[in-house]
């Protein structure tokens, strides 16, 4: 089946982040909204399906996860990265965000540190922050390529004797980098020898572009399975964040019995009655397919962004990503500060896009841009912003 990924859907009216809270974090309601780390895609017909089919009952009473589930994740774990996770291994958990939240809550005390790798998805500096924990920046390093490496001699001067975890965006969000075997294992290793918990948020793992390969962080070797937590889902991947449906496993029996008792005894395990339906249906032969072809329109959207800027905008330069929907644009080249790059978008392009100092030290001068939508939505953005860049250079 071709799936047509030029499709406009008008998402006015049905509760949409990326729609409804635009008066309040932009103070105007007439942008195009390039932010929300979601598509604008149709979530694939085949998981809808399966869920009018549940709906077709008319009970929605008390459920259990089926067995099925959990074999699913497996299978789709071994097929496409090539790691053979253990059933016991797994538990769902109500959200990536919300499960780093449980493992703040459940391994450290108000005061522990916890390091994170700015610039990085702001939640983990904001979640652990907000639960009383100590926030240790571990920044990136950019490097030649657009990319970025980690920085090991920082991170080792900067961790304390209350540091408990590391955070890591696995692919990187924003700039979409998929981190080497080699650094992943470098970084189990200094866990392992200072007695940390490497956490890794692997929300964008199946969605890695132009022939990169994910390398799920516990699969690197016996440190990273001692030391690992690793979180995932289906729902950046198939469009459908909004039924929460996120997993972890963890193969070391001293970091999961413990943590997975405490969250059976609050229910946070217990999934809801559809999330299994639709993981089990996007994790099938019908997903791969629509995955692939998804995952082509995207580069094709990548190249679009790329050859735009290249002959209209010089001045902004486009991470090419190596996973996910999301460009990391340099825009320092146009030379402004934050309250004027944020006015060139907003006011005069009138684009809602994640400004870089949100994601912490060495985003300024940054814009994350949403390209998970139909083509045109990103020509139409691109046009705008040309045409706002001439009325600040006349």
């Amino acid at each position: 089946m071709k799936y047509d990924f030029d499709k406009l859907i008008n998402r006015t009216g049905t509760g949409a982040l990326k729609i409804e809270a635009l008066p309040v974090r932009y103070g105007r309601k007439d942008l195009l909204s390039m932010w929300v780390a979601d598509m604008d895609f149709e979530t694939p017909p085949f998981i809808l399906e399966a869920l009018r089919q549940r709906l077709n009952h008319p009970v929605l009473g008390y459920t259990i996860t089926p067995p099925q589930y959990y074999r699913t994740l497996q299978r789709w774990v071994r097929d496409h990265h090539n790691y053979r996770v253990r059933q016991d291994w797994l538990a769902y958990i109500p959200g990536v965000v919300k499960g780093i939240g449980l493992v703040c809550d459940y391994f450290t005390a108000p005061g522990d540190a916890i390091v994170i790798q700015p610039p990085v998805y702001h939640p983990f500096r904001l979640t652990p922050q907000g639960m009383g924990r100590v926030i240790i920046n571990n920044p990136l390093i950019p490097t030649a390529d657009d990319s970025y490496e980690m920085d090991f001699d920082q991170l080792a001067q900067a961790v304390t004797p209350r540091t408990k975890i590391i955070l890591i965006s696995n692919p990187h969000n924003p700039a979409g980098v998929v981190w080497s075997r080699e650094t992943l294992l470098r970084l189990a290793r200094f866990a392992v020898d200072r007695g940390l918990i490497v956490v890794s948020d692997e929300i964008h793992a199946d969605m890695a572009l132009f022939g990169h390969r994910h390398t799920v962080f516990t699969s690197v070797g016996p440190e990273a399975e001692e030391c690992g937590i690793v979180f995932a889902a289906p729902t950046k991947t198939f469009n459908m964040a909004g039924i929460v449906s996120s997993y972890c496993f963890i193969p070391n029996p001293k970091l999961r019995e413990g943590f997975y008792n405490w969250m059976r005894a609050s229910e946070q395990s217990d999934a809801n009655m559809m999330a299994p339906i639709a993981t089990m249906a996007a994790f099938s032969k019908k997903g791969e397919e629509w995955r692939r072809q998804m995952l082509a329109y995207l580069e094709d959207n990548v190249r679009l962004v790329e050859n735009y800027c290249s002959k209209n905008l010089p001045q902004i330069h486009p991470w090419r990503p190596q996973a996910s929907f999301l460009v990391w644009l340099d825009c320092r080249g146009l030379a402004l500060d934050h309250d004027a790059l944020q006015d060139l978008f907003v006011n005069r392009a009138r684009l809602a896009l994640n400004d870089g100092e949100m994601f912490g030290p060495g985003g300024e001068g940054f814009m994350r841009l949403n390209i998970g939508c139909p083509r045109c939505r990103v020509e139409e953005a691109l046009n705008r912003l040309h045409a706002a860049i001439n009325t600040i250079s006349k």
